[in-house]
């Protein structure tokens, strides 16, 4: 996944416990390509979940993570559980109808995926700053209809303070502020260093340590590393992503690392 302009400890038993953590926090990973059924063993080795697509990723023309639910959670993962949404210029023409049909696909995607009812579903937004009348109702009307569903909801944005005029305005706070009351689970991210340790996988954060108080979970490593944002970032791989331990950066299995306060940040298990 990418953001905007654009989810972890070592584990004693891979499959027959869960990940050991050291503080109350777990580390995940998310990717928009599947890292293949050889690889999961050692991805389980550092991260308690990952996330996991129900359409295709920004940027793609396919999800490769179709299909792939029963293996992630035999080999001990718990689950970040993605539907990535429309970008503003997609959203001038009804916005409500597109987000009550696009929450229609999520639901029917996580269904047959098997994910059980009360899962919480991530809406991607992947354009950052204030959100506009068109995308504040297509995010709500998405929210509602996956609630009435059964299912439960959250969003994924920006948890980094986007400048507007001499103020500034954070994407998630946005969102939280016009929510009207709405039960929403918040997965920030802020590859920024700091607050984010960058590619570290020692001892995971708290997701509150983003900068956003009440966030559920933080991405706070991207891959590549982001130029503009994640500068300051000192121990990512010479080429520019973060790679987990163990892993050859030439197999290119790289992630964007999360924090949560569960293993199982979305309850899909």
């Amino acid at each position: 996944m990418r953001g905007f302009a654009a989810l972890f400890l070592v584990c004693i038993s891979i499959v027959s416990r869960p990940a050991v953590a050291q503080s109350s926090s777990y580390l995940g990973f998310d990717r928009n390509d599947y890292p293949g059924d050889a690889n999961l063993k050692i991805l389980r080795q550092t991260f308690s979940y990952s996330g996991y697509w129900l359409n295709n990723p920004p940027g793609t023309r396919a999800n490769t993570w179709a299909g792939k639910r029963e293996k992630f959670e035999s080999a001990g993962f718990g689950f970040l559980v993605l539907f990535n949404g429309r970008l503003y210029k997609e959203l001038k023409r009804n916005p409500a109808a597109l987000g009550q049909s696009d929450a229609q696909a999520a639901i029917a995607s996580a269904q047959r995926e098997g994910f059980p009812s009360r899962t919480i579903i991530f809406l991607d937004i992947e354009e950052g700053g204030r959100m506009l009348a068109e995308q504040k109702t297509y995010i709500y009307a998405w929210v509602d209809a996956v609630i009435a569903s059964g299912f439960r909801a959250g969003v994924y944005c920006s948890g980094i303070p986007a400048k507007e005029g001499k103020t500034s305005i954070v994407t998630a706070e946005d969102i939280h502020a016009n929510a009207q009351g709405r039960d929403i689970s918040y997965w920030v991210t802020n590859d920024v260093c700091p607050p984010s340790p960058g590619c570290g996988f020692g001892n995971p954060p708290s997701p509150a340590q983003s900068g956003v108080s009440f966030a559920d979970i933080w991405q706070f490593a991207q891959s590549p590393r982001r130029a503009d944002f994640a500068a300051m970032c000192r121990n990512y791989n010479p080429d520019k992503n973060c790679y987990p331990p163990g892993v050859d950066a030439a197999s290119r299995l790289h992630v964007d690392a999360d924090t949560a306060a569960s293993p199982d940040p979305s309850q899909g298990k």
